[in-house]
């Protein structure tokens, strides 16, 4: 496995590699959902580059960026297991150098959801996946449904920019008890980390009375409340229920697929969950077909 950090090294390894190539982009801290997503770019190409890059565009000035959980040899130790064949891992000088003023804006999807409460988070990863996609020239690009609204964001970026590679969407790695895996699980206390498993039971009720017949998005997002207001310490942020290709909201009767997501904060830490409805489509075949589609 190759390491490599600066960009006169990254073009003639990438040259070398023999296609087709599948690229897993990542901030590190890497856990068994990016696990799952390296092995399924493995399964579907002849090589794997990966990404280890904490994007400073993504956060806001405050906000986690410098407690965001770092520990370089334990991921690559993990990558050189999963048989990725390249490592990038760039500074943030190597990636915004000086006098850099570029951005990336995907517009309408970018809006809600996560976008109205993290401003300008978007904007940043789609610059940062701009560069990455340009710098790695992947044949497939690998992202967890966890993230949806960001696959709903990369997915527009990569057609309106005509980007030649496909997007590849890969289901939610839950622990035991259903909680969405996450680099920030981490910092929950113990209390914390019992009450999260919440969020998935209040999704899975919401799904259940989809499959009995519910159609009524107001219903449909009010179970979600309803289940998730009794949280000791919890905070809901807002739950959503949302047309799957524009994340424009649900409004009366739901006549297709849906896609159901929320933040709950716990403490410090928000924690945002989701599934599409019909539940039947939270596969990669059902994810690739219709998230951002």
């Amino acid at each position: 496995m190759q390491v490599i950090s600066d960009l006169e090294a990254l073009r003639p390894a990438r040259a070398a590699l023999a296609g087709p190539v599948g690229l897993v982009p990542t901030m590190g801290a890497l856990h068994a959902g990016h696990l799952s997503l390296v092995e399924a770019a493995r399964a579907d190409c002849h090589s794997v580059v990966v990404t280890i890059f904490i994007n400073p565009l993504q956060f806001e000035a405050g906000s986690d960026f410098d407690k965001y959980p770092r520990d370089l040899p334990a991921d690559l130790a993990l990558l050189e297991s999963a048989g990725v064949d390249l490592v990038f891992t760039p500074t943030p000088d190597i990636m915004y150098p000086p006098g850099f003023q570029t951005t990336v804006r995907v517009a309408e999807v970018s809006k809600g959801l996560e976008g109205a409460r993290r401003p300008g988070h978007f904007d940043g990863v789609a610059t940062v996946l701009t560069k990455l996609f340009h710098l790695t020239q992947p044949d497939l690009a690998y992202f967890g449904q966890k993230d949806a609204q960001q696959v709903v964001v990369v997915r527009r970026m990569v057609r309106d920019l005509n980007f030649p590679l496909e997007i590849v969407v890969c289901p939610t790695t839950r622990e035991a008890d259903g909680l969405a895996m996450s680099s920030r699980n981490r910092y929950l206390s113990p209390e914390e980390r019992q009450h999260a498993a919440s969020i998935y039971q209040a999704l899975q009720a919401a799904a259940a009375l989809y499959e009995d017949g519910e159609r009524d998005a107001d219903a449909l997002r009010g179970q979600v409340a309803d289940l998730l207001s009794h949280v000791p310490g919890g905070e809901l942020e807002y739950v959503s229920l949302a047309d799957p290709g524009t994340l424009v909201e649900c409004a009366g009767p739901v006549s297709g697929p849906a896609l159901l997501s929320l933040v709950l904060r716990l403490g410090e830490t928000r924690l945002l969950d989701n599934l599409l409805l019909p539940v039947c489509l939270n596969t990669r075949e059902g994810l690739t077909a219709t998230l951002g589609a």
